[in-house]
Order: structure tokens, then C-alpha cells, then sequence
């Protein structure tokens, strides 16, 4: 037995367990998709990040394309004898100056060194698009062709050098382009060409940020000076920058607005903010299917639980039953063989046989009745024929019925009553049956004070019967399950008392099938009284009757004959 009960208790454990195991797996699968979208996310702003990065390149670079495929030899010829570059060379620096990023062109030829005072450099004339002279030039102009120079010369140095230009970019200030002269490996000349920075931020940068709004939610951009440590440009100027905010950082790439970085900060991730909303609600589809597969396998484990107790009561109960019937079946056959075989002659013996064979039968019938009820309550087939009986004359005639028998057991009895209006709608013959049992229950659990007390009264809608006896008592743990069928209270006070579980199981049905309800006080070695309580049914006349005789009875139980 112990091992069957620990064993379910290990299967129902093992279930929880896998159910809670599931759960947790549906959980970190749900919070991983939401962490997944939201890391996808993120990869999709930075990359848009780079394209925002790629193009501003791509706008820098874009009037100088092609160069790189024209052939720059004749530059150094071209310039010193008509103050112009080549033709091809020539269209290239005209796109260059008609884009918005520069603001002016210049050339210095190797050898020159425009940081000198008074040196001059070529400048592009914006008008006829020719070159001239001039040593009224920017300072930017030392800067740039002192980076570009370094940087080429290097790289003709390293011998593997095979393009005809080298870029190189002063921050934010200039693009310097040295030129290259590749059959000869030196250089040529330096192309300058300043930014307008006015335009580079208002027109070209700030756009492009606030463009990306319309690509992306829940992010902000900033393009920061490192050199001073200033917001340059935002998407969003209410959100104050933070370093702390999770984000990426982009610079544009070699020397390029090498001074800038652009950082993407996400402050409200939108795929995980949608997606948190359809997370919540699947957590509380999850939770509420968990606690209802969880409450159907607590409550499978308690009902196999109860079914298994009920089994071994029932068990229990057909053993006691087939006992109990066997009992007064052989006093009764052991009786009536001495008194067929003739050992039995003298009337005092055969007076003596007689009771034993009378009282067992009235034992075996008592037991065949209780059967009977309990078989009748279960199949429906209990038929209740209730009609207006005072509940008063109903208890006075069980007790003038039984009074004999109760006494014959040493038990004192008492009836008090303190209302006539005791009228209600009941079927008398299950009323005697629930007092039968009732009696007969204070009868077996009283051991020295043998008193049973019967009262009948009234409050403002029911007609209230108790029984009270001073026995045993019953425990409280136990109260809320004698109801039940089959259930007996197992402990050292009644562990002698031969009962079968049945009885206050029938008086319940058949107190609820009258329309009643019963209830059940107890203390230990002190006593138990049963409260019954019946709708009053008193007609309209008989409460006018009353009223006016203001009848009152205070009633104490002797002798039912007296009463009858």
C-alpha cells in the first residue's frame, strides 16, 4: 500500500515537473523570438547606418570620380602653357566645382610649398573656369597639401604603388588629391578643394539623419565632435545625448571628417515593443492553460486519491456488512436448531430463545433497511411524498414508538419544545428514518453519560430540531467528512463501536430531499448535538390563530403515553 501511494505521488510530481519544464521552455523560446526580432532589428538600423555613412562618402567623392582613369601626364605641360589642365582632367574639376560641397579649388604644382609666405598656387576661376595665379589662398590649402604630399610620396616609396592619384582629407576642412605621374613615379601636383562646412552639415549631413526617421522608429542619431566633445547634428534634438544609451558608433571612414562620428542610440526598440505586446498575451494564453493542466492533474491525483479511499471504505464496509450479517443469521440458526432438534423444553429457556431469534431479526432487519435506503438515495428512486405535518407530533411518536427500546439501552430521555408553530412540508416516514439513525448514532457513541435530549423550536423562517447526546464527541478534523459514505471516525474512542458509514450519510440525503439542512456541533468527551432545520409552513388562518392565542408550549419528555 505504501508503495502505490508513494508511487502516484511520484508520477503526479514527475507531471508537474514536465509541466513546469514545458512551460519554462515555451517562456525562454517566447522571450528568445522577442530577443532575436529585436537583436534583428537592431543589425537593420546599423546597416542602414552604413548605407546613411556610405552615401555621404559617396557625395564627397563623386564630383572627382573617373579620375583615377585619366591619364595625367600632360597635366604639368597643359597648365604651364595654356594656365589649364587637360580637357579630361579639366571636366573634372568643373563637376567638382559646381557641387555644393566645395566652396573653392586649388592647385599647387610639386615643388611649390603654399606654407610659405607669399608662395603662389593655382586658383580655379569660377566665371571662365581657368586657373590663375594667386598667393591670396586659405591656410586650409598648407594643411591639406602637406598631408597629401606625406601620404603619396609614401606610398611611391613602397615601390608597388600603381594609381595615378592619392586622396587624402584635412577633417572636415579640405580634400587634397595628389597627382601622379606613373611612368615617372613622382608627383605632379596637389588639387585642393575646401569644404563649404555650412553646407556640409545644414544641407548634405542634417537631411540625411532626419531621412532616416522615415526608414526607422525608436532611435536617435547623433554625429558627434570627438575634438571637442559636441553634438554636431541630431534626428531627434529633444532626446539629450548619453554615452550610457545602447548604441553603435560609425565613423566616416580614413581621414574623412576624421574629427566626426555618427552614433545610432536605441532607446525604444519598436519590433520588441510590438512584439512585447503579442509576448504578454501569449504569457497569459501559456499561464492559464498551464493552471488549468495543472489544477486537471491535481484534481485527476485527488479524485483517484478519494476514489481509492472510497474504495478501501466500501472494502471495509463489505467485510463489516458481510460480518454483521452473519452474525444474527447464526444466533438466529443456532437458536432455532436447539429448539427443532427438542434440546430446548422449559418455557423460561424457549422464552429466553424466542427473545435472541426476535431481537436479531430486528437487527438483521435494521441492517437490510439501511442497505435499502442507501441503494434507493443513490439509483434516485428515494420517492418523497411531503405533505403539511407538525414536526412536534412526528418526534412525540417516534419517541412514544422507541421510548422502551432507547431506555432499555439506560439512556435518559428529554423532548422540549417552546413553539406550536412547528407546521412543515415533510414526508414523515423519511423524518422517522433520519431520527432512527440520528438516535441510534448518540445511542452507540455515548459510553457514561447515557442522556439523549430532542428539541423542536422555531426562528423567523425554519422549524429547528436537535438532538444532542453527551458521548464521545467527535473530533473537528473529522466533522466535515461523516457525511460522507462509508466514512467512519478511526480512533481510540470508537475504535470498538461497529458501524458501517452509512448512517448520517442517509439522514443527510434525506434531510436535503425535504428541503432541509443539516449541521453538526461537537466537542470531545463533552458531547454532539445535530441541528436540523426544516422551511416553516404555516397557512394564512393557522399564524392568525396564533397570534391571537399567543400559544406558547415549554414541553419535558417523560412519558410519550402521557402525551398521546
Amino acid at each position: 500500500m505504501f508503495r502505490n501511494k508513494a508511487f502516484r505521488w511520484i508520477l503526479l510530481l514527475v507531471g508537474v515537473a514536465a509541466i513546469i519544464a514545458l512551460t519554462g521552455m515555451n517562456v525562454y523560446s517566447l522571450y528568445d523570438i522577442r530577443d532575436r526580432m529585436a537583436e534583428g532589428e537592431k543589425k537593420r538600423q546599423i546597416s542602414l547606418i552604413d548605407d546613411l555613412v556610405g552615401n555621404i562618402r559617396n557625395e564627397v567623392y563623386q564630383p572627382f570620380r573617373g579620375l583615377g582613369r585619366i591619364e595625367l601626364e600632360p597635366v604639368e605641360r597643359s597648365i604651364a602653357k595654356y594656365g589649364k589642365f587637360p580637357n579630361q582632367v579639366q571636366q573634372r574639376i568643373n563637376t567638382a566645382a559646381t557641387s555644393p560641397i566645395f566652396n573653392g579649388i586649388y592647385y599647387t604644382p610639386d615643388g611649390v610649398d603654399p606654407c610659405v609666405q607669399g608662395a603662389e598656387i593655382y586658383s580655379y576661376n569660377y566665371e571662365d573656369q581657368s586657373l590663375t595665379l594667386t598667393d591670396d589662398y586659405p591656410s586650409t590649402v598648407c594643411d591639406g597639401v602637406g598631408l597629401v604630399r606625406t601620404k603619396a610620396r609614401i606610398e611611391l616609396n613602397s615601390g608597388q604603388y600603381r594609381w595615378n592619384h592619392s586622396v587624402e582629407f584635412d577633417a572636415h576642412r579640405t580634400m587634397n588629391i595628389g597627382l601622379i605621374n606613373l611612368k615617372e613615379k613622382r608627383l605632379i601636383g596637389y588639387l585642393t578643394a575646401t569644404f563649404d562646412q555650412d553646407y556640409l552639415l545644414n544641407d548634405l549631413v542634417t537631411p540625411m539623419i532626419e531621412e532616416f526617421n522615415a526608414n526607422t522608429d525608436g532611435s536617435v542619431i547623433w554625429v558627434l565632435s570627438w575634438l571637442n566633445s559636441e553634438i554636431i547634428a541630431t534626428n531627434r534634438p529633444e532626446i539629450e545625448y548619453d554615452r550610457k544609451i545602447d548604441g553603435y558608433s560609425k565613423s566616416f571612414g580614413g581621414s574623412l571628417f576624421e574629427n566626426w562620428v555618427i552614433r545610432i542610440g536605441f532607446i525604444d526598440n519598436p519590433v520588441a515593443s510590438l512584439y512585447n505586446n503579442t509576448l504578454y498575451k501569449n504569457l497569459i494564453v501559456l499561464g492559464v492553460a498551464v493552471l488549468f493542466l495543472l489544477g486537471a492533474l491535481i484534481f485527476m491525483f485527488y479524485t483517484a486519491q478519494k476514489e481509492r479511499a472510497l474504495s478501501q471504505r466500501q472494502a471495509g464496509f463489505l467485510a463489516n456488512v458481510t460480518h454483521e450479517l452473519k452474525t444474527p443469521l447464526a444466533v438466529m440458526q443456532a437458536a432455532g436448531e436447539n429448539i427443532s432438534d427438542g434440546r430446548v423444553t422449559e418455557p423460561e429457556r424457549l422464552k429466553q430463545y424466542g427473545n435472541h431469534i426476535f431481537n436479531e431479526s430486528i437487527r438483521l432487519k435494521q441492517m437490510i433497511e439501511k442497505l435499502l435506503d442507501v441503494a434507493r438515495t443513490d439509483s434516485g428512486q428515494t420517492l418523497i411524498k411531503s405533505s403539511p405535518h407538525n414536526l412536534n407530533t412526528i418526534v412525540r411518536d417516534f419517541l412514544t414508538t422507541n421510548r422502551e427500546y432507547i431506555e432499555a439501552k439506560g439512556f435518559k430521555v428529554s423532548f422540549n419544545t417552546t413553539d406550536s408553530r412547528t407546521m412543515i412540508m415533510i414526508d414523515p416516514d423519511t423524518v422517522e428514518t433520519i431520527l432512527s439513525n440520528l438516535t441510534e448514532n448518540a445511542i452507540k457513541y455515548s459510553t457514561d453519560t447515557k442522556d439523549i435530549r430532542y428539541s423542536v423550536g422555531t426562528d423567523s423562517n425554519d422549524v429547528i430540531l436537535k438532538i444532542s447526546d453527551k458521548g464521545i464527541g467527535i473530533d473537528k478534523k473529522h466533522i466535515k467528512n461523516i457525511f460522507k459514505k462509508f466514512y467512519r471516525v478511526e480512533d481510540s474512542l470508537n475504535a470498538k463501536t461497529k458501524g458501517h458509514g452509512l448512517g448520517l450519510s442517509i439522514v443527510k440525503s434525506l434531510v436535503e430531499m425535504n428541503g432541509g439542512n443539516i449541521e453538526v456541533s461537537s466537542e470531545i468527551e463533552k458531547g454532539t448535538t445535530f441541528t436540523l432545520r426544516f422551511p416553516i409552513f404555516v397557512s394564512e388562518e393557522k399564524t392568525l390563530n396564533l397570534k391571537k392565542n399567543r400559544i406558547i408550549s415549554t414541553e419535558t419528555f417523560t412519558d410519550p403515553a402521557e402525551h398521546a
